[in-house]
């Protein structure tokens, strides 16, 4: 029996990057050896053991073989004899099928060190075609290797799987978890990027797909129209450093944007609505979690307020705040504000100028949680004005924001 360190773990030490989990291959060893030894199995589809120490994962090596369309039309055969170049076979990409024995000894039979080296990344053999949520990773690895390039050969045979409907059959939620992992990379753009290159993002997210070659404002340069405009927003979420929810809005709030009347362009009267509108199929389609869905519509539906912040009325802004919950909810409020500056600077001439409207949000929020709702609720009660209740806490918050002085005369 002997054991290999396998995958990401030798990819990333190569690199010098910090390996955060390792994944190992036995070799010459068969299930009952395993358990025989203390491993505890744990492989629904192949065997899988956990160490009894660490209860680190350990796999017997493998073979696959494809049997149906489909992430999970594949069947599995493990035994003592498969072999460890064998199981590097069936990897995606050959800067993942790279092991290393535990004397330290790297056995790389498809060149993996090579494109390392050369910063491509390149299938290690046409069973990649089998599997579509390969696409998916491979479009994840260019977010997170920024100065990776993708090897023709190997686009080309994602544009083929698409053209086959192999993209068709991903489930929901291993579409949402690699997304969801792509848009916390360095260069989330770089995902979409290589999935428009090879025609996946018109399958997955035909709403985005649909932002390319659409114009922004008249007062945008014209060589960034709104596919662009929404790629530099998730960057800039990025750089932000914003959490998962905030960059799904950033990618999300223009939607509308894809369906305005081509006689109207480039004016996107009413985009927010339409924006809304499109999120509700999306997030059934990908099954996207509630925190996201519910930052991604107020987003979509407040983004051009939160930019206007310096001229609308006290009572706009109380309106917004209302219709945010962000009085009661002000985390998720800033969570807002952020997709919101990552939208005001997602641009290429106002990428480094500030965003003083969260600012002045924040400084408004405080102001309207600064009202003692409580005190006059209490005061109405003993007056007998309960009905007017809402009424008056709506005014004091209102008098509390005109009080700031941050606003022009008019909305």
């Amino acid at each position: 029996m002997r054991i290999y360190t396998v995958g990401g773990a030798v990819r990333d030490a190569l690199l010098g990057l910090p390996v955060v989990d390792c994944d190992y291959v036995v070799v010459g060893a068969t299930p009952e050896q395993m358990v025989a030894d203390g491993f505890r199995p744990v492989g629904k589809d192949f065997p899988v053991f956990l160490h009894p120490e660490t209860q680190a994962e350990y796999a017997l090596a493998r073979t696959e073989r494809k049997t149906a369309p489909g992430y999970h039309g594949f069947v599995f055969h493990a035994d003592s004899r498969v072999t460890l170049e064998e199981d590097l076979a069936r990897r995606d990409l050959t800067i993942n099928a790279i092991a290393q024995a535990e004397d330290g000894t790297l056995v790389d039979p498809y060149g993996g060190r090579r494109d390392l080296e050369a910063r491509v990344l390149r299938h290690v053999s046409p069973a990649f075609a089998e599997d579509p949520v390969r696409i998916l990773r491979v479009a994840r690895f260019s977010a997170r290797f920024r100065d990776f390039t993708l090897a023709p050969e190997t686009l080309t045979l994602m544009r083929a799987m698409v053209e086959d409907g192999e993209v068709d059959h991903l489930v929901a939620e291993r579409v949402w978890q690699e997304l969801a992992k792509g848009l916390m990379e360095e260069q989330p753009s770089r995902l979409f990027a290589c999935l428009r290159a090879c025609g996946a993002l018109a399958r997955l997210l035909p709403e985005v797909d649909a932002l390319y070659g659409v114009p922004q404002r008249a007062d945008y340069h014209p060589e960034v129209d709104t596919g662009v405009h929404v790629m530099m927003v998730i960057d800039m979420a990025a750089r932000l450093k914003l959490p998962l929810p905030a960059r799904f809005a950033a990618l999300t709030h223009d939607l509308g944007k894809g369906v305005t009347p081509a006689e109207v362009l480039p004016r996107h009267t009413g985009h927010e609505s339409k924006s809304v509108a499109l999120l509700g199929p999306l997030f059934e389609r990908l099954r996207v979690p509630g925190d996201c869905r519910e930052l991604a519509r107020l987003v979509a539906t407040y983004h051009s307020d939160i930019h206007r912040a310096e001229v609308l009325r006290p009572a706009t802004m109380v309106k917004v705040l209302e219709h945010c919950d962000a009085l009661r909810r002000p985390e998720r409020f800033d969570e807002l504000l952020g997709a919101c500056e990552a939208d005001f600077r997602g641009r290429l001439d106002q990428g480094e100028r500030a965003y003083p409207q969260a600012g002045w949000w924040r400084a408004a929020l405080a102001a309207a949680r600064a009202v003692d709702a409580g005190g006059i609720a209490r005061a109405a009660a003993a007056s007998n004005h309960q009905a007017q209740i809402p009424e008056r806490i709506h005014a004091a918050r209102v008098a509390a924001v005109q009080a700031l002085g941050l606003q022009k005369p008019q909305d």
